[in-house]
């Protein structure tokens, strides 16, 4: 995997991961002399992964208020120094996201950890999780599609959040929780993007409900064995890459007949392919959430 990690960038992969303009990357590198970038063989500029931590610190900088003039006469050891000292004072949450998107690229487990628990300073959990780490993994979600990232770097960043997903579900669970409706989550069969399906848990377990979570790629038949067990089931599930979009409404009417048809659960699903399901076609007992707050409003 390692040697597939993404070392090299274009200008609009730069506009892509800053959200500074590709024309103003290209001011700046010629008036201040920012980059040195190689040329390819069409005259394409290609960046490599310093060029990537300087520009997203420049702009860290330029979005608190420093003109670029100013942050040009930085020596890069300067720079970093400035930005560390910003990050652990009353840190913004977008300019977090931008740091949290350094960390993935630099592999850096020491810059996430300051970033998090910068923001734990001045937010809650719930408040990081929903207004840093969802837009940083929708944007994550469009660099994947854009090929501006590697699976490494997807998968390094996933994993340093579920691991602070599993610290704060852990300490909500000391509580005893009401059994009088069990929601058991799962993913369907080769969709194993979790992460939100275990935020989720973390809201309903402070909500006292009772949970099972059961995780990715789980056959329906195995609902079935644990839908014996517990009288009335909310089956919660999430759409991120699968089903395949031709196959979606196959699914929900499996659901439907294996699951709700002949008791008294229902399902909830969301994820970013729920946009692909007509809602006129679904089956009574499912309810189809456009993304996990409004699932979150309907408990």
């Amino acid at each position: 995997m390692l040697n597939n990690i993404k070392n090299q960038f274009s200008i609009s992969d730069f506009e892509n991961l800053s959200g500074i303009k590709a024309h103003t990357i290209r001011i700046w590198e010629k008036r201040y002399d920012l980059f040195n970038p190689t040329r390819h063989g069409n005259n394409e500029r290609l960046y490599d992964i310093e060029d990537l931590k300087k520009l997203l610190n420049i702009s860290f900088l330029n979005n608190n208020g420093w003109k670029i003039s100013k942050i040009a006469k930085l020596k890069p050891i300067e720079l970093q120094a400035t930005v560390k000292e910003l990050t652990f004072g009353d840190l913004m949450k977008n300019e977090a996201i931008k740091q949290f998107q350094l960390a993935m690229f630099s592999f850096d487990v020491q810059l996430f950890n300051a970033t998090y628990f910068g923001l734990l300073q001045q937010y809650s959990f719930r408040e990081i999780f929903q207004e840093v780490f969802i837009p940083l993994l929708d944007m994550i979600g469009f660099l994947w599609q854009t090929n501006t990232i590697s699976p490494a770097h997807e998968h390094f960043i996933s994993q340093l959040i579920e691991n602070k997903l599993h610290i704060n579900i852990e300490k909500t669970q000391s509580s005893i929780p009401n059994k009088n409706k069990t929601f058991v989550l799962f993913l369907p069969e080769n969709e194993i993007h979790n992460l939100g399906l275990l935020y989720i848990q973390y809201e309903l377990i402070l909500k006292s409900y009772h949970t099972i979570f059961l995780g990715h790629s789980i056959p329906l038949c195995d609902l079935q064995k644990v839908q014996k067990i517990f009288k009335h089931t909310v089956f919660v599930t999430q759409f991120i890459v699968n089903p395949p979009g031709d196959q979606i409404h196959d699914y929900l009417d499996k659901i439907y007949q294996k699951l709700l048809q002949s008791s008294d659960s229902e399902c909830w699903v969301s994820g970013q392919k729920t946009n692909e399901i007509d809602l006129n076609l679904v089956k009574p007992k499912i309810k189809v959430f456009k993304n996990i707050k409004d699932l979150l409003n309907n408990i």
